[in-house]
């Protein structure tokens, strides 16, 4: 683990010795968030590494997420998946937290999914339903794209259509398939980690967001930067503050996810398969 500044340097050197590591050369990757992680029981490992021995990346201080970097078959697609990430809220730079997706760039990447687990917002949301996500409301506090410019990619990147509507069908497919209610929405991001307090959700509400979280965004920035086509998708583990009766608990959300993990699983399964296809 490395807690240097990342540069484009350390990205591509960490692609390098990653390609050292498999003859697999997928173009889909997945970052699992909270909840997701089930989605490997499906997978065919051809190799698993820890973030600590992939330079750049940094440890994952976080329950339900693992560390480590997988690359493998799931649904006969050859996929990269990032098990976990590092948020904000631990106090690193935007900078350090999207290293990831410069490193899925530079070995190969053209397609990623960025999963989250979120609180919904959306009146018409339950515990427990898919969201996929149609854009998002960055209020963070800040932008992974601040600073020097070390990249040498587009220093002003158009955000239209963060997310891709070939993806995005084909997250909605898996969703029928599977039986599984799938939502769609704007995911709203926020630095956490305290959760939002009953005025916020109602304000966020009125902003048009459907969900709230607190990761995903930086990375949809970056792969956008890079070139990469970007998917998000949340489990939505919880009801926003002042919506139930319910204190919000981390313990909530590994709870809900733990729940719906077999029903997640098959729909990154199922999603996989309609990918392979398309």
């Amino acid at each position: 683990m490395s807690n240097t500044r990342n540069t484009e340097f350390n990205s591509k050197q960490t692609a390098t010795y990653l390609k050292r590591q498999t003859s697999l050369r997928p173009q889909l990757a997945m970052v699992l968030g909270s909840g997701f992680q089930a989605a490997l029981s499906h997978i065919e490992v051809d190799v698993e590494i820890p973030y600590g021995k992939l330079p750049g990346f940094l440890s994952v201080g976080v329950s339900g997420h693992v560390g480590r970097l997988v690359v493998g078959k799931l649904g006969g697609v050859p996929v990269l998946i990032l098990k976990g990430r590092t948020h904000f809220y631990e106090g690193h730079e935007m900078e350090q937290l999207t290293f990831p997706v410069r490193v899925l760039a530079d070995f190969g990447i053209r397609n990623l999914l960025l999963t989250n687990a979120a609180g919904g917002i959306n009146k018409k949301f339950r515990p427990g339903d898919l969201m996929v996500l149609t854009d998002h409301i960055n209020l963070m506090g800040s932008n992974p794209l601040r600073g020097p410019g070390l990249f040498g990619v587009p220093r002003f990147v158009d955000l239209t259509d963060v997310y891709d509507e070939r993806l995005r069908g084909l997250l909605l497919q898996a969703g029928k398939k599977i039986k599984l209610r799938t939502q769609s929405g704007v995911y709203l991001a926020v630095a956490g980690p305290s959760y939002e307090t009953p005025a916020e959700i109602r304000a966020y509400g009125r902003l048009g967001a459907d969900a709230v979280g607190m990761s995903t965004v930086p990375e949809a920035i970056v792969a956008r930067q890079c070139g990469l086509k970007v998917a998000g998708l949340s489990c939505i583990t919880n009801l926003g503050a002042g919506m139930s009766k319910t204190p919000l608990s981390h313990q909530e959300v590994l709870a809900m996810a733990e729940q719906q993990k077999a029903k997640i699983a098959e729909f990154i399964k199922a999603f996989c398969e309609l990918y392979a296809k398309s």
